[in-house]
């Protein structure tokens, strides 16, 4: 297949969509993930196609809950592991976070292929994919109630990016608290969730890493307070806000 030419003015767009498209062929990524996915590209282009200052903010309250959890949990499903498989690698081998495989079109090859990709992207060991360690949260109607129990029914915070509102739901319902990256601010999972990152998920995850690696140090009362004052209503009506202006601009 042909590289994207880097002169095109849409080159960053294309290189996301080749991805997905491998993924696709891959067998890592359904035809509604790439449906998905079209729809998010169109909330993207309203976003400018760049992190907002709101998109920032919540990405350091993300980064502030990362640290504070005791079994943080990574949830992989196929259009983010054709996108950021090895920024997963990365996130999961600097700071020690569980990464699960969940499916909403449940596939147990895909599973695999899935458990297989992000391997060789660097994560060394994938949950969700070993039937013995299976379990469900009963408040969940779709396949994505199938979790592990070493990582999200243990887990206290869950990164559930590219999400459904069902299951974002239910896993605030169990106590968890739950991260999400959403390019669609008024969607279920977005309003849904403890913290919206409205961001395109191959932008949000390398500043979420570098993010950590800045406060994971700081006192644990600067890190509470950064959680403290993060109001997720409150930056999801500002997000929309700015999304907003733009299309009057344009």
């Amino acid at each position: 297949m042909n590289e994207v030419n880097s002169d095109h003015p849409r080159a960053e767009s294309l290189r996301i969509r080749k991805k997905l498209s491998e993924g696709f062929r891959k067998g890592l990524v359904t035809p509604e993930g790439l449906a998905a996915h079209g729809r998010g590209e169109a909330f993207d282009y309203i976003l400018g196609e760049r992190t907002t200052k709101e998109a920032e903010k919540a990405i350091e309250a993300a980064a502030a809950e990362i640290i504070k959890a005791k079994n943080p949990v990574f949830s992989v499903n196929g259009n983010v592991s054709a996108l950021v498989c090895e920024s997963i690698a990365e996130l999961s081998e600097r700071y020690d976070i569980d990464v699960e495989v969940n499916l909403f079109h449940e596939s147990e090859d895909r599973e695999k292929k899935i458990a297989e990709h992000l391997k060789d992207c660097g994560v060394d060991r994938v949950l969700g994919v070993e039937e013995e360690y299976s379990t469900e949260f009963s408040d969940i109607k779709s396949s994505r109630k199938k979790v592990d129990k070493r990582g999200q029914k243990r887990g206290d915070v869950i990164v559930v990016p590219l999400e459904d509102g069902d299951r974002t739901e239910a896993l605030v319902k169990s106590g968890k608290t739950v991260i999400t990256v959403d390019l669609n601010p008024m969607s279920r999972t977005a309003r849904a969730a403890h913290i919206t990152i409205v961001d395109n998920i191959v932008r949000a995850m390398p500043i979420l890493i570098e993010k950590i690696g800045e406060i994971k140090n700081a006192p644990p009362e600067r890190i509470e307070q950064i959680i403290e004052n993060f109001d997720n209503e409150e930056n999801l009506r500002r997000t929309i806000e700015s999304m907003l202006n733009r299309l009057k601009k344009i």
